[in-house]
C-alpha cells in the first residue's frame, strides 16, 4: 500500500499576505545605507512590541546578510530571520524614496524593503509567505504604487486578497 499524498493545510491554501500586513509597521525610511534601514525596521518592529530581544533580532539580519543580500532585484529586499523565541510570523514595511546601496542581485539600490520574521517552528508558512510576497511585488505597477502612496492603510491595501 502506497502512503496517501497528505494535502495542504486549509490555513496554506488561504495564506494572505494582507493577514501578516500592519498599518503601525509601515515607515518611511530617512536613512541612507543598508544597516541603518535594518536597524530602523527593528526598532519600528520592537516599539510595536513584536520582539522579544531585539539585538538578536537585528543580529540575525546581520548574520542573513553576509550570507548573501537580502536585494532580490526591482529595488526590493526582502530581509528575513526566524528565531525560536517567536509565536507568530510578521512583516514590517520600510519605503526610501531615492533608493539604498543594498548589494541587491542587479545591483539596483532598494526602495522598498519587506523585513519578515517570525518563529523557527513554522517552515511551511513562512517559506508560503516569502513565496507570495515575491510574487506580488514583481508587479510593476504594484511597487511604483506603494512608492506614490502616502498613507500606510492605502499601502496595504495594495496587498489585499493576495
Amino acid at each position: 500500500m502506497f502512503p496517501s499524498k497528505q494535502k495542504p493545510s486549509r490555513n496554506a491554501l488561504n495564506l494572505l499576505i494582507s493577514k501578516y500586513l500592519n498599518p503601525n509597521l509601515v515607515i518611511l525610511l530617512e536613512v541612507d545605507d543598508r544597516n541603518s534601514a535594518l536597524q530602523t525596521l527593528v526598532d519600528l518592529l520592537d516599539a510595536q512590541g513584536k520582539l522579544k530581544d531585539k539585538e538578536a533580532f537585528y543580529q540575525a539580519f546581520l548574520e542573513r546578510e553576509q550570507i548573501v543580500s537580502t536585494g532580490i532585484g526591482m529595488g526590493v529586499a526582502v530581509p528575513h530571520a526566524k528565531l525560536p523565541s517567536y509565536k507568530t510570523v510578521f512583516i514590517a514595511i520600510g519605503i526610501h524614496p531615492k533608493g539604498i546601496a543594498w548589494e541587491a542581485l542587479d545591483g539596483v539600490p532598494v526602495r522598498l524593503v519587506f523585513m519578515i520574521g517570525g518563529p523557527d517552528d513554522k517552515q511551511t508558512e513562512y517559506l508560503q509567505l516569502l513565496s507570495r510576497l515575491t510574487l506580488a511585488i514583481k508587479d510593476e505597477e504594484r511597487r511604483k504604487k506603494i512608492l506614490q502612496l502616502t498613507d500606510p492603510e492605502d499601502i496595504i491595501a495594495l496587498f489585499r486578497g493576495i
